[in-house]
């Protein structure tokens, strides 16, 4: 075997220098632009028979951290519980994971967005684009079912000219919900006031198309209705099963992945009954804990889906793997 060339450290030297040179006299390439974009946010799974698609209205911002935003909770404490989980301390962001399911039957749509309205910020309304994104046309949409009348979750119903985003679409809410967020009596203070009003133009159109379930009721077949009052007088969480496998679609029973679940019993500033909610996570969380049932959660980081286990007095929230295969 030929002897390998002894080379010196002068000659490495001169070596590097050369060819630093030659890199200096070499043409310059184009930078490539920054596109200041993200991919369009949807994500498909199975539940038995049943196909599921999250499909991302975009994060709402909260703005920094704010005294009782979780009631009790102080500025610095807030901040401090969110640096410790190593999340951003200047702005809070909660995800909208709304849920299309495809039982074979029905193709039916838990939750809307925000449509058109910004009053939430400006990275909001994503949702039409990502369902075309998904390979889904809003006509094909045979059900919307509501989990409760907050904007975020049914101000996406009609278009800002009247027009139905579903137009084929039969909708199924509490009658609860229906009455409380159509009626502006109910309002405590102007942000509610503007709440109700924005809802009353995206519900009372479709009156005649809305159709009212009842606690425990299979409104849909595989999809279960399950009272959880708190957050609002008619809140709903959704129990979806197929073929032995279920998935719990809990609405806005926490808000937060972190905060409400340490300390379960901490009352949100947008809940029309606090105590009530706190009661109500409490108990459904610790149902859902108990029996290892996979939940998808209407404001936790994307996409949502995950498991609870209890953890001291509270629940600890555990992302499932986002799957890149089904």
């Amino acid at each position: 075997m030929q002897d390998l060339p002894d080379f010196s450290r002068r000659d490495i030297l001169a070596g590097l220098s050369a060819a630093g040179l030659a890199a200096m006299s070499a043409p310059a390439f184009a930078k490539a632009p920054l596109l200041n974009t993200q991919a369009p946010a949807f994500y498909r799974f199975k539940i038995g028979s049943i196909e599921a698609t999250v499909v991302s209205d975009g994060p709402l911002d909260l703005g920094a951290p704010q005294p009782d935003i979780f009631k009790g909770v102080g500025k610095e404490e807030f901040a401090k519980l969110l640096s410790d989980n190593f999340l951003s301390t200047e702005k809070v962001k909660l995800e909208q994971n709304t849920l299309v399911l495809n039982t074979g039957d029905k193709l039916v749509l838990i939750d809307t967005g925000t449509g058109s309205q910004k009053l939430m910020g400006p990275d909001t309304g994503k949702f039409l684009a990502n369902l075309k994104a998904a390979g889904l046309d809003p006509k094909d949409i045979d059900a919307v079912a509501i989990t409760h009348a907050h904007p975020d979750h049914c101000w996406g119903l009609l278009g800002e000219d009247g027009a139905k985003i579903f137009p084929n679409a039969q909708v199924y809410m509490s009658q609860e919900d229906f009455d409380f967020w159509t009626d502006v009596s109910n309002a405590p203070n102007d942000m509610i006031k503007g709440f109700i009003e924005g809802t009353r133009k995206q519900l009372l159109p479709l009156r005649e198309r809305i159709e009212f379930f009842k606690d425990g009721q299979e409104f849909i077949t595989g999809i279960q209705a399950i009272s959880a009052p708190g957050h609002t007088v008619g809140h709903t969480i959704f129990m979806i099963s197929s073929q032995g496998k279920s998935l719990c679609n809990t609405a806005d029973l926490a808000h937060h992945h972190v905060i409400p679940l340490d300390r379960p019993r901490l009352e949100f500033a947008f809940d029309t009954d606090g105590r009530q909610g706190a009661a109500t996570r409490i108990k459904l969380f610790g149902m859902l804990a108990a029996q290892r049932i996979p939940i998808l959660a209407y404001h936790f980081p994307w996409p949502g889906i995950g498991y609870l286990a209890k953890q001291g007095e509270g629940f600890r929230y555990y992302p499932s793997p986002v799957q890149t295969a089904l």
